[in-house]
């Protein structure tokens, strides 16, 4: 008990005093997690529109396989992208392998599912409701896909505030592609993962805190935006 007291009084010190290599971990975290949540938003909420309106063949197939794909095991996208971005893989002479930029793929790999899941959800309700209008009014599938966007402004805001809880709790697939390299490639996750098994407790509690509150703050906005966006 005196050792967990301990641990937690000298988080909460460097907390307070912003330790250096706390703040770079978690300026670390928050840019990687945004940009691969940014992106994941990008490219998913399309696809997500594109797939309420179409009824092209395998469409079907599509909706099962991104389901299918919430439920993707971290390390598995960790292992094949290690083994894409390895020298030896097809895209090794990019040089990515152990660097910011891969841990932002990995990251916006396994977010992507989660975008296109809960954009195309509601959209497929606004379709049936606003698709003949938008037929007779002879919008092209990129317009079309506008109205939806700006008809259900709720579901892209609670997508991508899924996409970022996502992103910034994920360990398994960035500490395989990224190295958790000291001041370069160590998030928070990875981070607490190597603190703890050092026995180094204060800066894995640090962060600890840093991330619950993190996603406290994340679930608060996402209740009340979500709501206030909902009600326009």
């Amino acid at each position: 008990m005196n050792d967990f007291a301990e641990s937690l009084a000298a988080a909460f010190s460097l907390m307070a005093s912003l330790d250096h290599e706390l703040v770079a971990i978690v300026s670390l975290s928050l840019r990687v997690s945004l940009t691969a949540s940014i992106v994941a938003l990008l490219v998913g909420a399309p696809i997500g529109a594109w797939l309420a309106m179409t009824r092209v063949p395998g469409r079907q197939a599509i909706i099962v396989l991104t389901n299918a794909l919430l439920g993707l095991p971290p390390v598995v996208v960790g292992l094949a992208l290690y083994l894409l971005l390895s020298r030896s893989g097809p895209l090794g002479s990019a040089g990515l392998l152990f660097t910011p930029t891969a841990m932002i793929i990995a990251q916006t790999l396994l977010a992507a599912p989660i975008v296109v899941a809960l954009v195309h959800r509601p959209s497929t309700l606004l379709w049936a409701e606003y698709g003949d209008l938008a037929r007779t009014d002879g919008l092209s599938a990129v317009r079309s896909i506008a109205l939806l966007f700006a008809l259900g402004r709720a579901s892209l805001l609670t997508a991508f505030l899924a996409a970022f809880g996502r992103a910034i709790a994920e360990v398994g697939a960035i500490i395989i592609v990224g190295g958790n390299i000291r001041g370069f490639t160590r998030t928070m996750t990875t981070a607490i993962a190597l603190e703890t098994s050092k026995g180094e407790l204060s800066l894995a509690l640090g962060l600890g805190l840093i991330l619950l509150t993190l996603s406290v703050a994340v679930s608060t906005v996402a209740f009340l935006l979500v709501g206030r966006v909902g009600e326009k």
